[in-house]
């Protein structure tokens, strides 16, 4: 039986990762969080590393509190660059495949067409440049790695911008949303089937990728079909950033080029509003 350590345990896409895996009777999944498994603490991991060995480690922690890290810029580097790295070096240690979540912040989005594995990375924030730092770590730790940058990721757990306007549509008749950033919504059980058919398809093509839902969208886009499918009745006003500033910098056009991951791993991948009426739907399911 494959022993497959999920760090980040009790986050959106650990806990996607958990739910789509309930199938595979074949692999023992280990979900951990900071509070079983503290990544920052080298000597911590290592030890965790004695006790078990792990075919693959999917790296989901992660600091993402994007305009908080500009005022703790150590916290988020000791998540997101050194725990990446320790949990790197002690997967080489013990010849485990090592699976690094990034994010689409790793790109300062002054492109006008989709960014590909290849494109320069230039953050401009916090956040992005640990993400960054961390890629390398993993890169540098070990040869049999994957890394996939996703973006704007939402799911039925944990906090995202979906569960941030359904809250907020139960509770307002308007609502600004920006409409000048341009990406792609990422469903995280679309990301998480994602990871595991590298695992059980044993895929050897190592490298980056990028992976988001097809599609484009701004974040006004984003809300207003998550009004629409949900059945409020309110109204959206988009707005430019300025009219909303932040203390982090977010790139204005982080639409990713997914051709590589298509081919790689023969998939195809779903059209971002279509995962959306399917994640809303599972909501109300559960409600």
């Amino acid at each position: 039986m494959k022993h497959i350590l999920v760090a980040g345990g009790k986050g959106q896409l650990a806990s996607c990762i958990q739910t789509v895996s309930a199938v595979m009777e074949d692999f023992n999944f280990v979900f951990v969080d900071y509070d079983e498994l503290d990544i920052m603490d080298e000597r911590a991991v290592n030890q965790f590393f004695k006790a078990s060995k792990f075919t693959y480690v999917i790296n989901c922690a992660a600091y993402t509190a994007v305009d908080k890290a500009e005022s703790e810029n150590e916290l988020a580097k000791s998540v997101n660059e050194l725990g990446a790295k320790y949990l790197a070096e002690a997967c080489a240690k013990t010849s485990g495949i090592f699976i690094q979540i990034s994010t689409d912040f790793v790109f300062d989005g002054k492109h006008s067409k989709p960014y590909t594995e290849e494109d320069l990375a230039q953050p401009v924030s916090v956040y992005g440049l640990t993400k960054l730092n961390g890629e390398k770590e993993v890169a540098k730790a070990l040869k049999e790695h994957f890394i996939i940058r996703t973006s704007w990721l939402y799911s039925e757990y944990g906090n995202n911008f979906l569960k941030t306007m359904l809250r907020l549509g139960a509770e307002k008749q308007v609502l600004n949303v920006v409409c000048d950033q341009i990406g792609t919504p990422t469903y995280a059980r679309d990301l998480a089937n994602v990871i595991l058919k590298i695992i059980t398809d044993k895929s050897t093509a190592y490298g980056t990728y990028h992976y988001s839902n097809e599609g484009v969208a701004s974040w006004y886009d984003f809300a207003k079909a998550i009004f629409e499918i949900n059945g409020n009745d309110l109204k959206v006003l988009p707005i430019r950033t300025e009219a909303y500033p932040t203390p982090a910098k977010r790139p204005c056009f982080s639409v990713m080029d997914k051709s590589k991951i298509k081919k790689a791993l023969d998939i195809e991948i779903p059209y971002w509003r279509d995962s959306l009426k399917q994640c809303i739907k599972n909501l109300k399911s559960e409600s």
